[in-house]
């Protein structure tokens, strides 16, 4: 495709900015539209095709989900996975620009630019995507891959399979770094909604003002800043899938007002009394055990009980012993493309590393590992001295009061389980919250 067959969409709050490049692309391409408010995003692109949208990184409106450019990114990319997305951005936002080509942008331009550099960098985008990739690097439309030929992996997949076509609620339990994300995508892509909208909520940024307004949207003038009508995050995910990421963290009388929603399906804006019905599969997301979440100090268990048809426990990267290797060799191919180095292997060194650490951090501490070694490669091969842990995790292990040897901790934890549960091995590894493999493996280990 050529510019002059291109449909452009164009969404920036600065007017000057729209009129320019109006004035531009006007006489460059099939159909320029722009607009200054992302509210209006899902319906421009539900009205009309666009090859490429312009989006800005930054508005001013009282969106608090972090940078708002990435947030608008991945609405887009939920919605139309199709259409290409420039992200237009200020020299201070770089970095930012940067994390969003991670999200799946295709590119981004600095502002003030070159009329010429961005028709170049427009054209070059719809050259690329003309083209048809090679059968080997061609995507298969199954979700995100989520990696693993482990026992307690393989029993997640086929849980995964047979949740997602369902329209059960699901709950997502796993520490910090273990790919709750990557699993709640995985039931968004086979589930039935897949051709409808994700839209994902951060609940841990929401703070208590901005809660309802987030949520449930407001109508112009329910508060001081409320400039327009907005729609809120619950209703602009009607048809399709509701990702409530870190839900274990929102407070009691937040929790009573998000029960409300999903107990009678509908919202209430800001400012309005009119009820809008919503229609959400709903998927949420913790860090925190469920035996705390139970505690009805912190959690109501109505609540729990809604969001909780079903739950899925990512288990952490030390119990995925057999997933270790491949994801690090997953890792390093992928960093390795990206930063345009030779291909790399791991030595046998590197490997009994690798294979040695617990992984406090999961497997978001691993990716942070081989991203650093690739970075850092003057070699072909990564040796021992290249598998550096982040320091944050140890900073954090470091704090933690730890007496005897762990071996010896560890040791006796089995032995005290098994002792427990008369030898039934499947009890035991279900009180040590480890698979009867796992537990298997630590018995040999210690010659029980």
């Amino acid at each position: 495709m050529n510019l002059k067959q291109a449909n452009i969409l164009v969404i920036d709050d600065d007017k000057d900015v729209l009129t320019a490049v109006r004035f531009l692309l006007k006489p460059e391409v099939k159909e320029i539209v722009t607009d200054h408010n992302p509210e209006h995003l899902r319906r421009l692109l539900t009205e009309k095709h666009f090859d490429i949208l312009l989006l800005d990184m930054n508005f001013t409106s009282a969106l608090n989900t972090g940078n708002e450019g990435l947030f608008w990114l991945r609405q887009v990319k939920a919605w139309n996975s199709e259409v290409a997305v420039v992200m237009i951005t200020a020299y201070a936002d770089i970095d930012l620009a940067v994390k969003c080509l991670k999200e799946g942008a295709a590119d981004f331009v600095v502002k003030p630019w070159h009329n010429q550099h961005l028709l170049d960098t427009l054209r070059e985008l719809l050259e690329k995507r003309a083209k048809p990739q090679p059968a080997a690097t061609q995507k298969k439309s199954t979700g995100p891959a989520v990696i693993g030929e482990s026992e307690v992996m393989q029993s997640l997949f086929r849980k995964l399979e047979k949740i997602a076509p369902t329209e059960a609620n699901v709950l997502i339990l796993g520490e910090n770094g273990t790919g709750k994300d990557l699993i709640a995508q995985s039931i968004y892509q086979l589930s039935l909604r897949k051709n409808k909208p994700l839209v994902k909520v951060d609940m841990g940024a929401l703070t208590d003002t901005l809660f309802e307004s987030e949520l449930f949207g407001h109508k112009k003038g329910a508060f001081t800043d409320a400039r327009e009508d907005r729609v809120g995050l619950i209703e602009m995910a009607t048809g399709g899938t509701l990702f409530l990421d870190e839900i274990g963290n929102i407070s009691l009388q937040q929790q009573a007002k998000l029960l409300t929603v999903l107990q009678n399906r509908q919202v209430t804006r800001l400012g309005s009394n009119t009820p809008i019905p919503v229609d959400v599969r709903l998927l949420s997301a913790t860090n925190v055990p469920l035996p705390e979440l139970a505690n009805e100090q912190r959690f109501r268990k109505d609540l729990i009980y809604r969001i909780n048809t079903v739950e899925i426990t990512v288990p952490p990267l030390r119990e995925r012993d057999n997933d270790i290797l491949l994801l690090a060799q997953h890792f390093l191919s992928m960093y390795e493309k990206k930063y345009l180095k030779r291909p790399l292997r791991l030595s046998d060194k590197a490997q009994q590393k690798l294979l040695q650490y617990h992984y406090p951090g999961n497997v978001r501490e691993l990716q942070y590992a081989m991203e650093r070694a690739v970075i850092m490669s003057d070699s072909d091969t990564l040796d021992e001295q290249d598998m550096v842990f982040s320091p944050l995790e140890q900073q954090a292990a470091s704090t933690t009061p730890v007496t005897g040897n762990l071996e010896t901790l560890e040791r006796s934890a089995v032995e005290q389980a098994i002792a427990q549960h008369n030898g039934n091995i499947s009890r035991a590894a279900a009180a040590l919250g480890i698979t009867r493999a796992a537990l298997y493996r630590r018995m040999e280990k210690y010659g029980l």
